[in-house]
């Protein structure tokens, strides 16, 4: 079973791309065959699958019924040089049409060959990023009959069984304490593409039913959260060290906009797992910075993040960091 997360190239919405691709284990790169090579946006993406690891990568030209076969090699040829030097270079490149249905087996084979399904580690402590939360109840509900909140992601180490205790951090706001703290819940019921099950594992999307208050999931409320087994999850932190690499030019803005180095008092957006946090740099040493996040984030020691800034109103991808 494979299970896809649909990442959005408009430029708007490119932290809900970043944070898809942390979920990844391999990616299927869009090309419009009726489109110069590169779009801002195509550039952007294979730049965070390189910032994120991502080195499974299957090319696929779309769209090939809506031009000419010379036309089509030539937008072959631009692919071609565009992933050069990259992760991708050394990716197939996989002509469709899917509207037309068009060499759809060629591509299942070219992900079933490329894309290997990594070993998974279930004895480690769970770990699930939470791409999504909701409110499933239907409105004028009785309460005697709400539901709790739903949360969705992906398990990347251990495994979850409907019954178990969880924890979910960085949480909500304490109103009292004015700070945040975790919440914990029971888990009521588990779903996955292959339908109801009892147990999960990691690897694919989950969907776990809870007997959380509903309106702390609704809207998507959750998303950027880590999951695990109380007390198993590193402590929420509001500072962090990164070490970062910034490319020569800011990705997707217009024009070449030349990356300058980070400074003191800046505000970045750093894409930590789902999250996509606000950030000020309180230090910079080389291409060692130290960060203060506008609120609290839950930390893995060594973990990827994207760098963004604003540019022009947009936030554009300038870089990559390792946390310390």
């Amino acid at each position: 079973m494979i299970s896809f997360v649909d990442s959005p190239g408009h430029e708007s919405l490119m932290a809900n791309m970043l944070s898809g691709s942390a979920l990844m284990d391999g990616a299927l790169l869009l090309v419009a065959v009726n489109s110069k090579v590169p779009q801002p946006q195509t550039k952007e993406h294979l730049l965070a699958l390189q910032i994120l690891g991502i080195k499974q990568i299957v090319i696929v030209q779309n769209k090939v019924d809506l031009t000419s076969y010379q036309d089509a090699l030539s937008n072959y040829s631009e692919i071609t040089k565009f992933v050069k030097g990259t992760k991708a270079s050394s990716s197939p490149i996989i002509p469709i049409s899917a509207q037309s249905s068009l060499n759809m087996d060629a591509l299942i084979g070219a992900i079933e060959e490329t894309i290997e399904t990594p070993v998974r580690d279930e004895s480690s402590d769970t770990v699930m990023h939470v791409l999504r939360s909701f409110d499933i109840n239907k409105p004028g509900t009785k309460i005697k009959n709400l539901k709790g909140g739903v949360i969705g992601g992906s398990i990347t180490q251990g495994k979850l069984s409907v019954g178990d205790e969880i924890e979910i951090k960085p949480g909500i706001i304490n109103p009292k304490k004015k700070s945040y703290q975790s919440i914990q819940t029971e888990i009521v019921s588990l779903g996955t593409g292959a339908g109801i099950v009892d147990e999960v594992k990691s690897g694919g999307l989950v969907a776990i039913g809870t007997k959380l208050d509903p309106s702390l999931s609704t809207s998507d409320s959750l998303i950027g959260s880590v999951v695990g087994k109380p007390g198993t999850l590193p402590e929420n932190s509001t500072e962090a060290k990164l070490k970062i690499s910034l490319f020569d030019t800011a990705v997707g803005s217009a024009g070449e906009t030349k990356v300058v180095p980070v400074t003191v008092g800046e505000l970045l957006r750093i894409s930590v797992g789902t999250a996509p946090v606000p950030a000020k740099v309180n230090k910079v040493k080389s291409d060692n910075i130290e960060v203060e996040f506008r609120r609290p984030v839950c930390l893995f020691t060594k973990g990827n993040v994207a760098l963004s800034r604003r540019i022009a109103e947009r936030w554009r991808l300038i870089g990559a960091g390792i946390i310390g």
